[in-house]
């Protein structure tokens, strides 16, 4: 089972990862010796040559003292040095914005709350509420049905793996797959529509059937490679004829987990290299076969993972991409899962409480005044697009705040509650998204678990059938692209496609970004990347809302 793969406590692996909690964290530096250390023991580089200490902006206007210096001057200078390092680290520290965010939010409630009280004397009023309890009972039911349909995957790899002739993987298998799978997403994503149910059940549903839609696939078509890796390793064990194939293993894309295990420099010269170095070509061939058989972690072998306890693990684990074994942490913490469930309820909270006080108060009133204008036989153009400039203009901090909300409640709190529930090491499930540069960088960073999906099946994928880069990557925005005017029309019951022409855009915006000159402005590039993105949200809202 993957449960199996567990970090060992209290060590840390190759890459610089914790190793005593299993946790991936930021990457522990190796405690480097003092300035003034090193100037005390004659360390410091000479003049001409660069030192380790020159490329810190800090330390630019603190020369380096000449070899013939006294241990004195050596030793004011690395300590100039040094202080000048901490005080720059020290100001890089912006964990008190994050704080400061949360302090935002309470006084944004609490005005509101003061507010309602003096209009409606009622705290807060949820009109959305209705919404949320609407198709509830039916959506948890269809809900439990669509996870567990997920699992008809295995059966059908079964048969695809003891088949001898057409069912094969290589030959008919793979294509009966991709029929299920086409199949089952069409049937699953028209059930809200046919039930007509609220657009929050239906958004939410949506997003559970694209995510399981998307392991399903990754299960099959992993495992699939698997199959014919094995029907190749069992054919050598055969005679060799001319029709025996011989060519080199293929190596399945890897989902790039930050805590697989590293090869260490005893394993690197061992004596089994040198016997591989001196093998046959056939040893070689049926050594990378069994390797690409098993997991990263030698735990575990294609076929013993096709089991049910398995694929339920797999089910549960905050990630998009099969793997044989995933890195686990030794314990789970209840005390984490408890306060990560209580801020999911909390962000949702807060997302509507932003909803009911500054968006659809703001939708509501313009769609009259735009009907208003438009019954008007006078009114100009130029006065129903002045009240729509002024609808985005009214959300683009409100959006800027749901944004942010949907992106803790998942990455932060939801996925980090699946990991602790299933022990799951991987916890970067984002990386500093909000550095970016342009979209490309965005999309790779913001989430992560999304992008390894994209990048193995869609992007490595069509590598593989010998699509250029430029076509592979428009391919995988298309995708994403339709994926994202699926969600948008489940909210607002219409399909405008607004969302994927703005999101298509994004390709010769990267283009242009991505030129010499344009991409040494870091700093432009991150103010447009912000600016993009709130306008864009508060747009895409306005255009199918009011249009």
């Amino acid at each position: 089972m993957a449960t199996n793969g567990m970090l060992k406590p209290g060590v840390a692996d190759s890459n610089g990862k914790n190793g005593g909690n299993g946790i991936a964290q930021p990457r522990a530096r190796r405690p480097a010796r003092s300035a003034l250390a090193q100037a005390m023991n004659g360390e410091l580089a000479p003049n001409g040559a660069q030192s380790s200490f020159s490329s810190l902006r800090s330390e630019r206007s603190t020369p380096a003292p000449p070899d013939d210096a006294p241990p004195s001057v050596k030793a004011t200078s690395a300590a100039r040095r040094e202080l000048r390092r901490k005080q720059r680290i020290d100001y890089s520290d912006f964990r008190g914005f994050f704080t400061l965010f949360w302090v935002g939010l309470a006084i944004m409630v609490i005005t509101a709350m003061l507010r309602n009280l003096k209009d409606t004397g009622s705290l807060l009023s949820f009109k959305q509420w209705p919404l949320f309890t609407q198709n509830i009972w039916e959506l948890a039911a269809v809900d439990v049905l669509m996870c567990a349909s997920t699992a008809l995957s295995l059966p059908l790899h079964l048969l695809y793996k003891s088949s001898r002739g057409l069912l094969r993987w290589e030959k008919l298998g793979m294509a009966v797959q991709s029929v299920f799978q086409a199949a089952w997403l069409w049937f699953w994503i028209s059930w809200p529509f046919m039930r007509e149910w609220s657009w929050t059940a239906q958004v939410f549903f949506t997003l559970h059937t694209l995510a399981f839609f998307m392991k399903m696939h990754s299960y099959a078509f992993y495992n699939g490679h698997l199959s014919s890796t094995l029907n190749r390793l069992t054919d050598l064990d055969r005679p060799i004829g001319p029709a025996t194939p011989m060519s080199e293993a293929i190596r399945y894309p890897k989902a790039y987990f930050n805590l697989q295990p590293k090869p260490t420099p005893d394993s690197v010269h061992s004596d089994e290299d040198d016997t591989h170095e001196q093998s046959t070509p056939l040893m070689h061939l049926r050594e990378d076969l069994a390797t690409e058989l098993t997991s990263p972690m030698g735990n575990v072998t294609y076929p013993d993972n096709l089991m049910v306890a398995n694929f339920a693990d797999y089910l549960l684990c905050p990630t998009l991409c099969y793997e044989l074994e995933y890195p686990r942490t030794p314990t789970r913490s209840y005390l984490e899962l408890f306060w990560k469930t209580l801020a999911v309820f909390g962000c949702v909270f807060l997302m509507m409480v932003t909803s009911e006080e500054f968006i659809l108060p703001v939708l509501d009133s313009s769609q009259r005044r735009l009907a208003a204008q438009s019954a008007d036989p006078t009114s100009h153009w130029v006065d129903g697009a002045l009240i729509f400039a002024e609808t985005v203009s009214s959300l683009l901090f409100p959006f800027m705040i749901t944004f942010l909300l949907v992106f803790l409640v998942i990455f932060e709190y939801v996925l980090g509650a699946f990991a602790e529930i299933t022990r799951f090491a991987d916890r970067q499930f984002y990386s500093d998204w909000w550095n970016s540069l342009d979209w490309l960088e965005f999309s790779r960073e913001w989430n992560i678990p999304v992008h390894n999906f994209f990048r193995r099946h869609v992007y490595s994928a069509s590598r593989q059938v010998k699509m250029g880069r430029g076509l592979a990557t428009a391919l995988t925005f298309f995708i994403s692209a339709v994926a994202h005017e699926l969600v948008m029309g489940c909210i607002t019951r219409k399909f405008r496609g607004y969302g994927f022409i703005l999101m298509m855009m994004q390709i010769p915006f990267v283009a242009i970004q991505r030129l010499p000159w344009v991409r040494k402005q870091a700093l432009l590039n991150n103010v447009l990347f912000w600016v993009f993105m709130i306008m864009g949200l508060s747009l895409l809202c306005a255009l199918y809302v009011l249009v």
